[in-house]
């Protein structure tokens, strides 16, 4: 038993082995994005995200052992009348050009600093800039040793995505700029109205959200009364129909952007919301009544048989009988068609100019040379949310919504 036992889980391992592996691979990143997108922008160009796991080593602590622990110790805490731990003690050397004056005046008739190398560098006038320059991390490492709680918070910072969201792309931060009561150039009013600057990615979200719910919620209404017809209604030239509608999944949208890029200028549907919705209303149909019908065409025809001879009508048999046995097929149809529609660049660049959508506004976040990524990692993720959510809360109809298409009808 133990050896049969051993040889199915062998038999298993290759199998475990490679579902760790493709969580891993999809896990990591996500990880990574997240991670980052709390970092403040300094660190982030320092370091990479994993090293949040790592004790790093404070800016200024490798100068200050150097100069400062031999006496002090490594905390600042060796010497009780000169506690380096102590806010009081260390305000007025928080600067280089505080410390410097202090540092070259003797202590009990010894030079403050015992090391050879600092003491020629801090006692020789000609080399004060030079001086100044080397302690500059040390001041900054007594501020760290002084509040060691906001020196570890730095860290991490929600800036990036209050940043994001309003679309904020200055060399400081968006609370910096608002606290000083001066805007970046005048664009920001500092208040909730921000969050619908047209640059920001908070607007970008609500114009995602007005795209991409009707265009789930239309092609899967129009998809279910024309599966419906496709499966259990006789009419002339419907295998022809349906053959001609399977046919159209495998013409690219690209060839008809140009088209209908110039109908809708004609019409007036260029860059508004109902020109897009029939855009993704029309290239999602051919896909979503092949799926339905599939799927309704697969269900026990003694059912229908039976509530039409009760006195139902062709809409009670929809409504009543269809659509409730479908919904395993429904609700995999959404999830394909939302993820589609929600990831959509190509189409919202072309026919959504005036009101970009999520995967559009992340790359307006880039500045002229190619930096913010502290900005992206906020934005990409924000964009992550709801496709993350709406896929985790219908998984359990995912399989089956690949499987209904294959159901012979």
């Amino acid at each position: 038993m133990n050896a049969d036992r051993l040889k199915r889980i062998l038999g298993r391992l290759p199998l475990h082995v490679i579902v760790i592996l493709m969580v891993t691979v999809w896990l990591v990143p996500t990880l990574g994005v997240f991670i980052t997108s709390f970092r403040t922008r300094q660190a982030v160009r320092e370091s990479g995200w994993w090293t949040v796991f790592v004790r790093q080593r404070t800016p200024g602590q490798t100068e200050y052992e150097q100069a400062c622990a031999s006496c002090h110790g490594p905390h600042g805490q060796a010497i009780p009348a000169a506690d380096l731990s102590n806010p009081e003690v260390v305000a007025d050397y928080l600067k280089a050009n505080r410390l410097l004056p202090m540092l070259r005046k003797p202590v009990e008739g010894q030079p403050h600093v015992q090391d050879a190398e600092w003491q020629a560098l801090i006692q020789d006038p000609s080399r004060t800039k030079e001086a100044l320059d080397a302690l500059s991390p040390v001041s900054q490492y007594l501020g760290t040793l002084s509040n060691p709680d906001e020196a570890a918070a730095s860290q991490f910072t929600l800036s990036n995505w209050i940043d994001a969201l309003v679309g904020y792309k200055g060399t400081a931060t968006y609370q910096e700029d608002c606290a000083t009561g001066v805007s970046q150039s005048g664009k920001f009013a500092c208040n909730a109205r921000d969050l619908l600057n047209p640059e920001g990615m908070a607007r970008a979200f609500l114009n995602s959200l007005l795209v991409t719910i009707p265009s789930t919620i239309l092609p899967i209404l129009f998809a279910a009364f024309a599966a419906y017809a496709f499966a259990w209604l006789d009419f002339r030239g419907r295998a022809w129909m349906f053959t001609a509608l399977v046919g159209l999944q495998i013409v690219p949208l690209q060839m008809t952007l140009v088209p209908i890029a110039k109908l809708y200028s004609q019409l007036g549907l260029q860059s508004s919301f109902l020109g897009i919705w029939l855009f993704h209303t029309g290239f999602g149909l051919p896909y979503a009544i092949y799926l339905l019908r599939n799927f309704l065409g697969g269900l026990p025809q003694d059912l229908f048989e039976s509530i039409y001879l009760d006195g139902a009508n062709h809409w009670t048999a929809f409504w009543k009988l269809a659509l409730p046995l479908s919904v395993p097929a429904v609700a995999s149809l959404a999830i394909f068609q939302f993820l589609w529609v929600w990831n959509d660049l190509l189409v919202a660049i072309i026919l959504l100019t005036g009101n970009p959508v999520l995967t559009y506004q992340i790359t307006n976040l880039i500045d002229p040379k190619g930096g913010n990524w502290h900005l992206l990692t906020a934005a990409a993720f924000l964009s992550m949310i709801v496709p993350m959510i709406v896929f985790l809360a219908f998984q359990r109809y995912f399989v089956r919504g690949l499987l209904a298409g294959a159901v012979k009808g």
